[in-house]
């Protein structure tokens, strides 16, 4: 019996003894909560990369006016290595400076709508009969030929809008984070398979992260390819669409076809609002004839590399380890991308202000990496992980790839931190927990084992570096901002940016200065890509 009792003393005392071992220094904590909270220009961060430089669509001359300006203010700060690095050739690059639309017959309506990114523009106005032609593959277009000559199409079906009885912001409750905290059940086995089951619930406009994803957009980009050719010759002059979801005047947003030079230029495309869009559909199914008119001024730009920001702060007696933070600089272009992904953007610059004015004493160097082309498949991160650390495909480490301490990300949103995914790492619990602790006043309370998925983290996690996402408030990420034309300033909130700073400047810190590198999962095998 007293065996038993030493060994169930033992099980309770050791890992508290762990927890009390990692070391939080309180009064670098309070400075870093003064700073932040009292004197916080996170805002004013925004507000340049929205209203000022906004949208910053990867490839564009926005984007890369955007990346000139991050890299001058934080040499205004002092961090005198900031710079742009290349990762690669980005392709197509594409903007648009003019866009109308409006239903000429049977009313005059001026309709609320954006074209779709890499459209190319309909050199002045077009007018044509509107027909109603869902096509989503090869097949479905099949009984369309030669009845689509100089015609506009809907080529999706129209969607019922649904009645808003709950409202579209939303924070998470105590019981959904103390549900989020509990790892997943992983029995009975899911179709997606054991690391499907470990995926945790996606933030809105977050997708499931399967094995292979980037052979399925490879198929996806393949029939996309065939049928804009079909389109094409089958003489179509725009195409509309109004996607899965979005009403309120909200417009979900993504492109027309491929930055990638091999693929063909796509039709002029352009996405409305559902409630216009319905409009046009019902009056078409009446056999009402419709007419319609579409103006886009749009032009593809010559080729340029893809460029993430990179910058520094040197650390001390470690200077050759690092710590890095990071967030995706590029969005989509309805809006000015301020929830997705500027408040990442502006966060984690204001870290990098927030360590650099309290000159705090760090061991490891501090890495800023705001990335390019995340909407695109991750391209900027992935790209650079694989310059810096270790190839997903090879597995050969870099010269840097044992330096790296940890990775936090920053992509969720306006919402502020209420705690953080370990991707499955649990060796990382009691640290997280223990940096967390002072920040539990501000709402940051909750560490799940789960993974997370659709952003900059998973490139680091890929190949076993520590890499982590934060569980932010969803507020009306999925409703509203994610993708839309009402992704504006004035969507982010700024206390929940300003609590962000903080947490996320204290876990640097304390990322940087504790004696050992964060503990890591072991090393993923290899994994070669499939070829055709």
């Amino acid at each position: 019996m007293k065996k038993k009792l030493v060994v169930l003393i033992a099980a309770v005392i050791v890992p508290l003894a762990l927890l009390a071992e990692e070391k939080v220094d309180l009064a670098v904590v309070n400075k870093i909560k003064a700073e932040a909270l009292q004197n916080s220009k996170v805002m004013d961060h925004a507000f340049y990369l929205t209203d000022v430089y906004g949208p910053l669509l990867a490839g564009s001359q926005n984007y890369r006016n955007a990346a000139a300006w991050v890299v001058k203010t934080l040499k205004e700060w002092g961090i005198e290595d900031a710079k742009t690095e290349k990762w690669g050739s980005f392709g197509r690059s594409w903007s648009y400076s003019r866009f109308s639309a409006h239903m000429l017959e049977p009313q005059q309506l001026p309709l609320l709508g954006v074209p779709q990114a890499w459209s190319p523009g309909t050199e002045g106005p077009v007018s044509g009969e509107v027909i109603l032609a869902p096509i989503r593959t090869l097949q479905d277009a099949e009984q369309y030929k030669g009845k689509l000559q100089g015609k506009i199409v809907l080529i999706e079906q129209p969607r019922e809008l649904q009645l808003h009885l709950t409202p579209d912001a939303h924070r998470y409750t105590d019981a959904e984070l103390a549900e989020l905290a509990k790892a997943p059940d992983l029995a009975p086995p899911s179709p997606g398979g054991p690391m499907m089951q470990m995926m945790g619930p996606m933030p809105p406009g977050r997708h499931q992260a399967g094995p292979t994803p980037q052979f399925r957009m490879e198929d996806m980009r393949a029939m996309r390819n065939k049928l804009t050719q079909l389109l094409k010759d089958e003489g179509v002059l725009v195409v509309v669409q109004t996607g899965f979801r979005g009403d309120d005047g909200t417009i979900f947003t993504s492109s027309a076809g491929s930055r990638e030079l091999k693929d063909p230029v796509p039709l002029p495309t352009i996405a409305l609002v559902g409630e216009h869009y319905n409009r046009l559909a019902r009056l078409i199914e009446k056999k009402i004839p419709v007419r319609m008119e579409v103006d886009i001024k749009a032009r593809f730009e010559d080729p340029s590399d893809g460029v993430n920001v990179i910058a520094n702060l040197p650390g001390g007696r470690k200077k050759d380890e690092l710590v890095m933070i990071g967030a995706h600089l590029d969005t989509w272009h309805a809006g000015t991308g301020a929830t997705d992904n500027v408040a990442g953007s502006a966060v984690m610059l204001e870290v990098m202000r927030i360590l650099k004015t309290l000159d705090l004493k760090m061991d490891r160097t501090v890495r800023l990496g705001l990335w390019d082309a995340e909407e695109q498949g991750l391209v900027g991160s992935r790209m650079y992980v694989t310059e810096h650390f270790a190839d997903r495909e090879t597995m050969a480490p870099g010269a840097e790839y044992n330096k790296l301490s940890c990775y936090f990300n920053y992509d969720n949103g306006s919402g502020r931190i209420r705690g953080m995914y370990l991707q499955n790492n649990d060796m990382v619990r009691p640290i997280v927990e223990a940096w967390l602790e002072p920040f539990k006043d501000l709402g940051a309370t909750t560490v799940t084992i789960r993974n997370t998925s659709g952003t900059d983290h998973l490139s680091f996690d890929a190949v076993g570096l520590p890499g982590f996402q934060f569980i932010q408030d969803p507020l009306d990420y999925g409703s509203r901002t994610h993708h839309t034309n009402m992704d504006t300033y004035d969507r982010l909130q700024r206390g929940d940016l300003m609590q962000s700073s903080a947490v996320i400047a204290s876990f640097v810190y304390h990322a940087a200065t504790r004696p050992e590198l964060l503990p890591r999962k072991p090393q993923p095998k290899p994994r070669p890509r499939a070829q055709n």
